[in-house]
């Protein structure tokens, strides 16, 4: 009869590829140090160690890895990276002039990027509505459409 753990080294690098292939596709860095960690578990069976012993070494190293590389990569990743926001974020704190009267239900307004969005007021905000040429701030985005408060002076002041 056939013994399957002399056959287990064809488990560890398929496990391998695998892990490589979906650390592809998130490239977080978690299934590599999974990968890398598989590693140590085929070492050990190279080195003719018990099934058990090779999913311990694995287990421990991937643990480590994640513990320890794992931080010190995905900081080193950011370093470089714009913190300028962007999408929705970038939104947020934007000053608008309003094309078409804004009430709780809603509105039009034409922000500073240029974008014409619909709007409604927030329920914070005191006014029941915004008539059109008064300038407003994006407090929110939910949807397509900008939660605003009304505010006070010309349009290219800062909130």
């Amino acid at each position: 009869m056939v013994d399957l753990t002399d056959y287990l080294w064809i488990i560890w690098l398929g496990f391998i590829l695998v892990c490589v292939i979906i650390e592809l596709l998130t490239l977080e860095f978690t299934f590599l140090m999974i990968g890398v960690g598989s590693l140590g578990g085929l070492a050990a069976n190279l080195l003719d160690l018990d099934w058990w012993v090779q999913i311990l070494i694995a287990a421990l190293l991937s643990v480590l890895l994640l513990v320890l590389i794992r931080p010190v990569l995905l900081r080193v990743m950011k370093k470089g990276a714009d913190p300028t926001p962007s999408n929705v974020a970038a939104l947020i704190g934007l000053s608008g002039r309003v094309v078409a009267t804004i009430g709780v239900t809603g509105g039009l307004v034409k922000l500073a990027n240029g974008e014409t969005w619909t709007a409604r007021l927030s329920d914070l905000s005191p006014a029941s509505s915004v008539d059109p040429g008064d300038t407003v701030t994006v407090s929110a985005i939910e949807g397509s459409t900008a939660v605003v408060v009304p505010r006070k002076g010309p349009l290219n002041a800062q909130p």
